[in-house]
Parts: C-alpha cells; structure tokens; sequence
C-alpha cells in the first residue's frame, strides 16, 4: 500500500494529537506541589510545547514566494 502525502500528513496529526493528549494525562496527574525548579515536570512542559508547536505547523498555510507573487501581501506579478 502506497501512503500519499496527503495520507501521511493526516497520520502525522493524528498521532500528534494523540501524543498531545498522553502527555496532558501525564501533566494532570503529575503529583503536587510542583516547585519552580521541578525538573521533570519542566520537561514535560517543553514536550508539550514541541507538540503544539508542530501541530501548528501543519496546519500553517505556507507562502512560497514566486516571481509573480514575492510577498504574501502583493497580489500582482512584479515586472
């Protein structure tokens, strides 16, 4: 079986999300007081981070600069 792009970009969120929701499970049941210095928990916090930053970078609308568009705010050719 051949996996499109497409295919492997919905996978890609979905096993993001799912990662999303374990690691909340783990921030919510991490034990309390948490000190400010808590390793661990920290840890936990930029992995939580990571994860959010990547599943807005999927659904990011991308520019991709050409000749007729080299900005996103310029909708006509620049000649």
């Amino acid at each position: 079986m051949t996996d499109s792009y497409d295919d492997c970009l919905t996978i890609a969120h979905s096993e993001l999300r799912l990662a999303r929701k374990i690691l909340q499970d783990e921030i919510s049941g991490y034990p309390t007081p948490i000190a400010g210095c808590d390793a661990q928990f920290n840890h936990l916090l930029a992995q939580r981070r990571r994860i959010l930053s990547a599943l807005s970078a999927l659904q990011e609308d991308v520019f991709v600069p050409t000749p007729r568009q080299p900005r996103p705010d310029v909708r006509v050719e620049s000649r």
